[in-house]
């Protein structure tokens, strides 16, 4: 689990913006292995559960590269380490 991460993109819908987003993770070797997204009302919004054990890129550049191109499509993207995550929504 401490090679997973989650990725959130959001902001108002485009055209390619999973593209964008999925050319990324390629070019840093990170694996998807969930993705869920939905429109809702001309906002985009997509959840994806990756694994970045394969990747030759530490998690701060991959969090730096995946942030960078959020900036550059308009759109928000946060990047978390799994375990962050579960632990910030447990209640």
């Amino acid at each position: 689990m401490s090679n997973q991460i989650i990725v959130t993109v959001q902001g108002v819908d485009k055209v390619g913006i999973v593209a964008s987003v999925t050319a990324t993770m390629a070019k840093y070797e990170v694996n998807i292995e969930d993705i869920k997204q939905t429109l809702m009302q001309g906002h985009f919004v997509m959840f994806m559960l990756c694994n970045i054990e394969n990747s030759k890129n530490s998690f701060k550049e991959i969090k730096d590269a995946l942030t960078g191109l959020g900036e550059e499509l308009g759109m928000e993207i946060w990047v978390q380490k799994r375990e962050i995550f579960d632990n910030m929504h447990k209640i």
